[in-house]
């Protein structure tokens, strides 16, 4: 038998784990390229998201061809709001803020996720849903509070408000597609990827061909063009279409409370990234932030586990 029919829990747990690594990477590029706009940045990723989807359409041109109105209609519902305005609101407020504070906006997803999804669509009792979450919360409120207190600059409001409008995009999207691949369980992971990555190409020519008009050339590629193209490509093969692949399938596998704790991972990753761009390990409080995370995210499964012995 199938090892995803039999511990369907365990590979949705693993699929969640990989979308988040892959994600993470988003949270280095803003300070990486820092000479180049956020704009500049969002449309060069998904512009090299749509390319591999491109590429890749051919070898799943059947089930494609049998994606109706609806399906097309929701794929750029989902890719206006969940990748472009998601990554512009984010790169831009990395570039205003710094990674911390950001970082620890972005992170409260996954408590934001779960509430919501447990709210429009109750699958846990509150009395097994709340201990992993409060785990959540303090371990991200331990991981980012010393430095998020240090920071301190003229954009510090705007990064805020660019941060929580991030937030609001990234509550919606996962809720919004996995209500949708529920609703329609003969969608296959990989279709899906590709199919938002097929609307996303013409989106992002359009795009990028407006900024050409209205940007400066050096705020669009920055002070190295081959860097940035090398690194839009990673982000596009890598965080987009693998990032979306692997998410998708967690979906279909996991309740949307889990999935939504589950994007704790894109936090440890970013943060793994940052200290790594940094130079520096974490800081004491920061490790024990981390620990709390990941006991959440075990009591999360535990939680899920329990619920589906019973």
């Amino acid at each position: 038998m199938p090892v995803h029919t039999r511990h369907p829990l365990a590979l949705g747990v693993l699929c969640a784990q990989g979308a988040g690594l892959l994600w993470g990477l988003v949270f280095v590029a803003p300070l990486r390229f820092a000479d180049v706009a956020p704009a500049s940045l969002a449309l060069g990723r998904y512009l090299a998201f749509g390319l591999v989807a491109l590429l890749l359409a051919g070898t799943d041109r059947r089930r494609l061809q049998a994606l109706g109105r609806a399906d097309w209609r929701r794929a750029v519902a989902l890719t206006l709001v969940g990748n472009f305005i998601y990554y512009g609101c984010l790169a831009a407020a990395l570039q205003q803020a710094g990674g911390p504070l950001p970082t620890l906006i972005i992170g409260t997803l996954p408590v934001v996720i779960a509430v919501c999804a447990n709210l429009s669509s109750p699958d846990l009792p509150w009395r097994r849903l709340v201990p992993p979450l409060l785990a959540i919360g303090c371990g991200l409120l331990l991981v980012h509070a010393q430095e998020a207190g240090d920071t301190a600059s003229p954009q510090f409001s705007l990064g805020v408000l660019l941060a929580v409008a991030a937030v609001a995009c990234w509550t919606w999207y996962p809720l919004a597609n996995a209500a949708w691949l529920r609703r329609h369980p003969h969608l296959s992971p990989t279709t899906w990827a590709t199919a938002q990555g097929l609307v996303t190409l013409p989106l992002a020519v359009i795009g990028f061909a407006g900024l050409l008009l209205v940007q400066p050339t050096p705020r669009i590629w920055g002070s190295d063009p081959a860097a940035y193209i090398a690194g839009m490509a990673v982000l596009g093969l890598g965080a987009s279409w693998a990032g979306t692949l692997l998410w998708n399938r967690a979906s279909q596998l996991l309740p949307p409370s889990l999935t939504g704790q589950l994007i704790v991972f894109e936090t440890l990753a970013a943060l793994g990234y940052l200290y790594a761009f940094a130079g520096r390990g974490p800081t004491v409080f920061e490790k024990a932030g981390i620990v709390l995370l990941l006991c959440g995210v075990l009591l999360g499964v535990r939680a899920v586990s329990g619920k589906q012995r019973h």
